[in-house]
């Protein structure tokens, strides 16, 4: 009997692929899971409107001083240390995304909970867009087509009439090219160095570069305020923790499909948790727009 028909090599075989189907699970999970819980912070600050009075620069600093240091302990427990190959890229991911996050917890607080998130979910289509013209090796025509028609599905969410659009409808677009632009410099960070190194980096020099901003509003916070403020933060923290280990189970497009999924998830459960109007059919259309779109540029990015 050839060796590959043995019955041993069958049943390695077989639980060899079952524990990747688990993995896969897992993984897809996990990106689930991530997409509910950055939909949940930004719930959490709509939700504290309502109780007490916190800025947005001060959601923003606590997430990163939690995130720094849940990796800095985890960098301790793990031995290893946070020297880095390549400090440029590094820095331009920190800055884009503490502004990436700062204006969808501003969007969050001057408009709808669903309109930030499905507006920041756009990152997608400024990666297509910035690649184009930064990155001359990544240049697809057919990527700038749908990222023009996305368009559309973005026009439909600010307005679909002008008369009715404000400047404050723009930080969740702006959550969105900021994301799009922390994303390409990670792509290229991750060429260089590992994403524990450049989250250290990230959290740490973003918590520096959010500290101006919140130096007149620092202290003793109440135990209400520290609720939300932890309660925001882990859930940010944890998002992309678990977005990060999903990752690594599934492939790129299986995880843009699940992490799109936000789109839909704060347009259902916007007007069920928070108050959020339900969205119209030019809204409704608007964040299919977007989703397919965000699938489309997955299924066109090449396989690495």
């Amino acid at each position: 009997m050839p060796e590959t028909t043995h019955p041993k090599h069958f049943a390695a075989s077989k639980k060899m692929d079952t524990m990747k189907n688990r993995q896969r699970l897992l993984g897809g999970l996990a990106v689930l899971g991530s997409a509910l819980l950055f939909y949940l912070a930004t719930a959490i600050i709509h939700w504290s409107h309502t109780f007490v009075t916190i800025g947005t620069s001060m959601f923003t600093f606590s997430r990163f001083v939690l995130g720094f240091a849940v990796v800095s302990l985890s960098m301790v427990l793990s031995g290893k240390s946070p020297r880095c190959n390549h400090l440029g890229f590094i820095l331009i991911r920190m800055l884009t995304n503490t502004i990436a996050v700062f204006c969808f917890y501003k969007a969050v607080e001057v408009g709808s909970v669903a309109e930030a998130n499905i507006l920041n979910m756009t990152y997608p289509l400024f990666v297509a867009l910035l690649s184009w013209f930064l990155l001359k090796r990544q240049r697809d025509i057919f990527s700038l087509a749908i990222v023009a028609l996305a368009t559309i599905g973005i026009w439909l969410i600010l307005s679909p009439d002008v008369s009715t659009l404000h400047l404050n409808d723009f930080w969740g677009l702006l959550s969105g090219f900021f994301a799009g632009f922390a994303i390409l410099s990670l792509n290229l960070s991750r060429q260089y160095d590992e994403a524990q190194t450049i989250l250290w980096y990230m959290f740490g020099l973003g918590t520096l570069l959010m500290l101006p901003m919140v130096y007149g509003q620092l202290h003793l916070p109440s135990p209400l305020e520290l609720l939300f403020l932890f309660a925001c933060s882990m859930a940010g923290v944890g998002g992309q923790y678990l977005l990060t280990y999903g990752f690594r189970f599934v492939t790129a497009v299986e995880g843009a499909v699940v992490s799109s999924s936000r789109i839909l998830i704060a347009a259902l459960l916007g007007p069920l948790l928070v108050s959020d109007p339900p969205l119209g059919i030019a809204g409704w259309l608007g964040a299919l727009l977007i989703f397919s779109v965000d699938i489309a540029l997955a299924l066109r990015a090449p396989k690495e």
